[in-house]
C-alpha cells in the first residue's frame, strides 16, 4: 500500500487554481486499489504553533537533552505533526504564491515538522543530511502575477526555489514541479492551464 499525503496551502477552496490542479492529479490516481490518500488542509487549525516552548525543546534535543514540562508537551505536538507527515510515501503539495513566497501556514508546517533526528541530521563537519529518503513529491505551484521572463516589477520567485530546496534538504530527491502562472496581461490563461493539466496527468502516471 502506498500512502499519498496532499498538503494544501490555499485557503480559497473552489476558487483556488492550485487546488484545482491538485484535484486533477488526485482524479487520476484515486481509483488505485494500492493507494491511500490523506488530505491535510493546512488551514484546518490542526497545526500546532512553534513558539518559545517548542523552540526550547528543539534546542534541548540539539544539545542531546530531553525536553521536560511545557517544552516536552510542545515537542510532542510537533512530533505528532511530523509522524503524520512521515507516514506518507509520496507527497502532493498545492501551493499558491504569496508575496513572492509561500503562504505562512505552509511555512508554519515546515517549521513544525523540520526537527533534528526526524527530518534532518546534523554533523559539525559534514553539515545537514536529509532523513526522509526514498520518498517522492509533486509540487503544484501557481501565481497570478509572477511568471518566468516577466520584469521584476511583476515579482520574484522565492516559492519554487525554497520548496525544492527544503524537500531536497529533507532527503526527498524525486521531485516533480508543475507551474501554472497565467500572464494577467494576455489571454493565455486557458492555454497555460491546459499545459499544466497535461503535466499533472503525466506526473500522476509516475506515482
Amino acid at each position: 500500500m502506498t500512502r499519498l499525503l496532499h498538503l494544501s496551502a490555499s485557503p480559497r477552496g473552489q476558487a483556488s487554481e492550485s487546488l484545482a490542479l491538485a484535484d486533477a492529479y488526485l482524479a487520476e490516481v484515486i481509483h488505485r486499489p494500492d493507494l491511500e490518500i490523506d488530505h491535510w488542509d493546512l488551514w484546518d487549525g490542526s497545526l500546532p504553533d512553534f513558539g518559545p516552548e517548542a523552540t526550547g525543546a528543539k534546542m534541548s534535543v540539539f544539545a542531546g537533552q530531553e525536553p521536560s514540562g511545557a517544552q516536552a508537551a510542545a515537542w510532542e505536538r510537533a512530533l505528532a505533526a511530523f509522524r503524520r507527515f512521515d507516514s506518507a510515501d509520496a507527497y502532493l503539495l498545492s501551493v499558491p504564491m504569496w508575496n513572492g513566497g509561500v503562504p505562512y501556514v505552509l511555512k508554519q508546517f515546515i517549521d513544525v515538522v523540520s526537527q533534528p533526528g526526524y527530518v534532518f541530521g546534523f554533523d559539525a563537519e559534514a553539515g545537514y543530511s536529509g532523513l526522509l529518503t526514498g520518498k517522492k513529491a509533486v509540487l503544484v505551484l501557481t501565481s497570478a502575477v509572477y511568471g518566468a521572463g516577466r520584469p521584476e516589477a511583476f515579482g520574484i520567485d522565492f516559492q519554487r526555489p525554497y520548496l525544492e530546496w527544503w524537500l531536497g534538504w529533507a532527503g526527498i530527491e524525486d521531485v516533480t514541479t508543475i507551474e501554472f502562472r497565467p500572464d494577467l496581461a494576455t489571454d493565455r490563461a486557458d492555454e497555460l492551464r491546459a499545459a499544466a493539466l497535461e503535466q499533472v496527468r503525466d506526473a500522476a502516471l509516475k506515482l
